[in-house]
This record gives C-alpha cells, sequence and structure tokens, in this order.
C-alpha cells in the first residue's frame, strides 16, 4: 500500500513529514552518518571536496588544497590519473560486475591477483580479494586459525595485537587493535586476543615463553599508521619473525597502509626484510578509485590449502573479485611502475627529513618520525585544533593525539612539500606567538 509522503511521520514526535523535516537541513535531518565523526555534527559544517587533480583538492566554494594525506592514506598515483580512470570506464563498457565464487571467475580478477603477487614478498602465492582493508583484516584472522585447526592444533586460537596497532573496524579487526578508543562501547568483542607493547620484544617473548603452544598468529603494522605513524624498534619485527617460527605461530603483516609504495619498495616488509606468512593490502592497491582489498598468502600456506582436495574454502565476500575494481588495480599497479613511484617515496622521504629537520631547528616541533612517504611529528598538544587551522590555510593533514601526520600522494612534487612546509611553519609560529 502506498501513503501520501505528507502523512509519513519523522519518528521525532514533532509532527513533521520527512520532507519537511530533510528541508531544515540540522544534525537531525542529514541522511549521510559520517565515519569516525559526531553524529551532532550537522552536514553543513563538512569541507564539502567537490574535484580533485594530482595533489589539488578543491572544495564547493573554490577554495584548493594540498592533499597532503593521499585522502586517506592511499592515493598513490594522485587523482585525476587518466589511465586509471579509462581502464574503470572500459571495464564498465565490458564486465560491470560478476562474482568469482564457483564455478565463476573473470579475467581482471585473475589479472589483479597475478600482478598483486608478483610485485609481493610471495611471488609464488596465492591473493584473495574483498572490498576493505577490514574485511582483508578479518579475512586473515579467520585464515590464521584455519591453518592451525586443519592442522589438528585446534587450541591454537589466540591472536597478539601490538599495541597502537590499526586494523580496520569491522567485529575481528576491532577485537584486534590496540587503540582502546576504538574497543570500547561495543560489548564483548572476539576471546582469545592479548596485547603485547609495540616496542618491546622482551615483553612479547616473555608472553611466547608462557603461551607458545596457543598462539595462531600475531598482527601487526610494520609502520602504524592511525596509531600514530609509530616506526618499528630496531630489530622487533625480525624478533617477533623469530618467535613465531619458534613457536609454531603465524605472522601476519597488515600492509593496508604500507603497502604499493609507501615505504620506498612495493611492501614494508621489503622494506624491514622481514617476510610475513600472510599480509594484508587495501588502500594503494587502487590508490582509492574504487573500493579493493585482500590478502596475500605465502606459497608454503597457499599449498597446504591444496593437500586437501576435498576440503572446500568457506569463506567469501559478494565482490571478491569484482572485475571494475580488479581493472583499476591492474591500471593503478601500471601507473606505479611507469612512474617510478616506488622510488619516489625516496625522494619524498628526503624532502620531510628536511622539511622537519629545519621545524624541529626552529624549536617548532618536539621530534618526528617516518619512512618513504609516511611521516608524523610531534608538537607537544592537541594536535586537532592546529590540523584545523592547517586545513584552513589549505593544507590537508591529519591530527593523531599531540601528533600530526603527512602521507601525500608519491606523485607529490617538490615544491608542493616546500608549502607544506611553510604552511606547518607559519601555523606553528602564530600557536608559539599566541
Amino acid at each position: 500500500m502506498c501513503y501520501p509522503r505528507a502523512h509519513i511521520r519523522c519518528g521525532l514526535g514533532c509532527g513533521h513529514s520527512d520532507g519537511e523535516q530533510a528541508l531544515k537541513g540540522n544534525h537531525v535531518s542529514d541522511a549521510l552518518l559520517h565515519a569516525f565523526s559526531l553524529p551532532s555534527k550537522s552536514e553543513a559544517d563538512y569541507i564539502n571536496i567537490v574535484s580533485a587533480k594530482d595533489c589539488t583538492l578543491v572544495d564547493d566554494k573554490g577554495k584548493q588544497y594540498i592533499d597532503g594525506m593521499a585522502s586517506l592514506w592511499l592515493c598513490q598515483i594522485g587523482h585525476g590519473n587518466a589511465k586509471v580512470i579509462n581502464a574503470i570506464k572500459d571495464q564498465l563498457d565490458q564486465l560491470q560486475t560478476y562474482n568469482t565464487f564457483d564455478p565463476f571467475t573473470n579475467e581482471p580478477a585473475r589479472q589483479a591477483a597475478e600482478a598483486i603477487r608478483r610485485v609481493s614478498p610471495h611471488p609464488l602465492g596465492r591473493v584473495f580479494l574483498g572490498c576493505s582493508g577490514s574485511e582483508a583484516v578479518d579475512t586473515v584472522l579467520k585464515l590464521a586459525r584455519m591453518f592451525h585447526q586443519r592442522r589438528g592444533d585446534s587450541d591454537r586460537q589466540i591472536i597478539v595485537r601490538r599495541t597502537g596497532g590499526y586494523h580496520g573496524v569491522n567485529v575481528g579487526g576491532t577485537s584486534v587493535q590496540g587503540i582502546e578508543p576504538n574497543r570500547v562501547g561495543w560489548g564483548d568483542l572476539l576471546p582469545h586476543v592479548v596485547e603485547i607493547p609495540n616496542d618491546d620484544i622482551e615483553e612479547a617473548a616473555t608472553l611466547f615463553a608462557q603461551h607458545g603452544s596457543r598462539i595462531a598468529a600475531v598482527i601487526c603494522e610494520p609502520v602504524q599508521g592511525a596509531g600514530g605513524v609509530i616506526m618499528p624498534p630496531d630489530g622487533y619485527l625480525e624478533g617477533l619473525r623469530r618467535l613465531c617460527d619458534q613457536h609454531g605461530a603465524l605472522l601476519v603483516f597488515d600492509e593496508v597502509i604500507c603497502g604499493f609504495g609507501r615505504t620506498g619498495q612495493w611492501f614494508a616488509s621489503q622494506t624491514f626484510g622481514v617476510t610475513p606468512d600472510m599480509l594484508t593490502f587495501a588502500k594503494g592497491v587502487t590508490s582509492g578509485y574504487l573500493p579493493l582489498a585482500g590478502v596475500i598468502i605465502s606459497q608454503a600456506l597457499s599449498e597446504e590449502l591444496t593437500v586437501d582436495e576435498t576440503a572446500k574454502f568457506m569463506h567469501g565476500y559478494t565482490y571478491s573479485g569484482h572485475p571494475t575494481p580488479a581493472a583499476a588495480a591492474i591500471a593503478n599497479i601500471e601507473v606505479i611502475e611507469e612512474e617510478n613511484l616506488v622510488d619516489a617515496a625516496q625522494r619524498i622521504q628526503q624532502r620531510m627529513s628536511e622539511g622537519f629537520t629545519a621545524l624541529l631547528g626552529d624549536g617548532m616541533i618536539q621530534s618526528f618520525r617516518g619512512i618513504g612517504g609516511i611521516w608524523a611529528c610531534e608538537i607537544g598538544e592537541d594536535a586537532i585544533p592546529i590540523r584545523d587551522a592547517i586545513i584552513d590555510r589549505g593544507v590537508v593533514c591529519r591530527g593523531i593525539g599531540e601528533a600530526l601526520a603527512l602521507c601525500p600522494p608519491l606523485i607529490i612534487t617538490d615544491d608542493e612539500i616546500g608549502t607544506i612546509f611553510d604552511t606547518f611553519s607559519d601555523v606553528l609560529k602564530q600557536r608559539s606567538a599566541s
């Protein structure tokens, strides 16, 4: 049965129709609920980005910004790349969507998986595809436990997380991330999760000594992104690899942020010379042009999957192997290779180090850290007001606690980096003067 629109109430006891309430444009009636936001904030108070090209964003008032965060740690090739856009358009003209559940496949998914593993630490491994880093993390958690279950080691269920680690916001990823404010308020999360410090391998060794026979996997960002661009201490990642090998656990690297050139190699595991058993990826695989993510599984574990030819892999998503994001990934990887963007991260590292060193020398910041194209500086106070002032001056950065983070597209120019640091300096000097 159809009802006249004017008779449908908004559910707020105010007597207004849905249409009438929406026209008021207040925070109660705004349709869009923003991620990691105050639901009371009005849509009108957000910066409305309407277009972007290379490293420049434009809002609905015509104001321009340097995208110092590559959207959200992801747009390696910059905005508006014609090759990737055309690859998406061409794919839409041919096969827009179809699933890859048995008995179906599609060529873009196959080629994307091949391209991804070719540049990874596991060129003979296998690739599972999904849509988001959160999906990839929940997938890898299931896989880690599944391998032990298939080996007959049903007691191995503990997942070890690190303080400050971020692993998405699905139930599994929320459970294993080490940022406490993201874990509270949801009720009970996954059991069998234990946290270790992100900077003390001896604490990890103590945990393994006590519970090593029950540990399924350690999940670790090589460089912790959302936790504040936290670098691993010297020898820490090697220590985790050694402990996992000694006790029969799996080492999982979450490379959702670090992957596809961000640290100066295709993957941070290559940068730091430590090879995990499995790794997750997302973000930079398509530079965010379309959602794509997944898990890369080592050759050894991939072979375990086929030992019992009758054991079915009972996992997958509706959009696993979606052909259009897969086409975007193929083109994106080609752009990264053709434009030498992995090497570009090393150039960015030099410019960023120089810029932060100058700010430190002027007393504008307390310290800085980073690698390749991902950096942060400590300013000794809540970073959000400073972030807002920097954005108002036309540079997008991210505030994390008392740190300001930068993670620009890998195509950023030296002049644009110079503008970023000039803006940082101006805003931080004003803070000091006040």
